[in-house]
């Protein structure tokens, strides 16, 4: 569904780093958004709603929505839009509401 428009290019893979999300290892390009990496991977919704358990995915893309709200690193209710990848950051979707 979605696409990147260009694929960085560098020596040795300079401008890459390896992400874990929910257990698969992807190598992406550094400086993106979690959210653009995982839309790009296919990986949606990336949380559910804690009431009805509906469906969310990444809609503004500029933090204001928060429909995009994911764990990284264990920290629960990241802006996924607004967080770029990090070399080793481990990302899983939000599933409800956090834990207590």
């Amino acid at each position: 569904m979605f696409r990147r428009r260009y694929e960085p290019k560098g020596e040795g893979g300079a401008d890459r780093v390896t992400v874990a999300v929910e257990g698969r290892t992807l190598e992406v390009p550094a400086g993106e958004t979690v959210a653009a990496v995982l839309l790009a991977a296919g990986i949606v919704p990336t949380r559910t709603t804690p009431v009805s358990g509906a469906p969310r995915a990444p809609y503004c893309m500029m933090g204001v929505c928060f429909d995009c709200l994911v764990e990284i690193d264990g920290s629960p209710n990241r802006p996924a839009c607004m967080v770029p990848v990090a070399d080793g950051m481990s990302i899983r979707r939000q599933c409800g509401a956090r834990p207590a």
